[in-house]
């Protein structure tokens, strides 16, 4: 019988599958990371703007400030709502609004999904401020 040879590079196909593998995952899991987050943005930037938009519309007497503590507690609950359990990371912040125009400042926390990437990638923080006009007639 005859010892089979082994060729000096045998092995070597294991290591460049192993990286291409892991380097596939990695891009892959950055890819769900990122489609996460515009997902989420998407859905607090609709979710403000539903939320101002009824706020400043013309069935809220804007003359008088109770009303309007009360509209913007029904769009704050309503937008917590939409949310659902992703509210728990939301802030709402109403103080910019004046007579004429309604603002608000929404700012959510996004979770890592897969790995934590400390900020480097930028998909840590929402950051939106809506602005709509007071309905008024003319």
């Amino acid at each position: 019988m005859t010892r089979a040879t082994r060729s000096p590079e045998a092995g070597t196909g294991l290591v460049s599958t192993v990286a291409g593998v892991a380097v596939f995952l990695a891009f892959l899991f950055f890819a769900v990371q990122l489609l996460y987050n515009l997902y989420a943005t998407s859905v607090v930037t609709a979710t403000a703007y539903d939320a101002a938009r009824s706020v400043a519309s013309g069935e809220v007497d804007h003359t008088d400030p109770a009303s309007v503590r009360a509209a913007q507690h029904r769009a704050e609950l309503q937008l917590r709502d939409r949310l659902g359990r992703y509210s728990d990371r939301v802030v709402i912040d109403w103080r910019a609004s004046d007579a004429s125009t309604i603002r608000l400042h929404v700012t959510a926390e996004n979770p890592d999904l897969l790995f934590h990437s400390a900020g480097l990638l930028g998909f840590d923080e929402i950051d939106r401020t809506v602005t709509v006009r007071v309905e008024e007639v003319r």
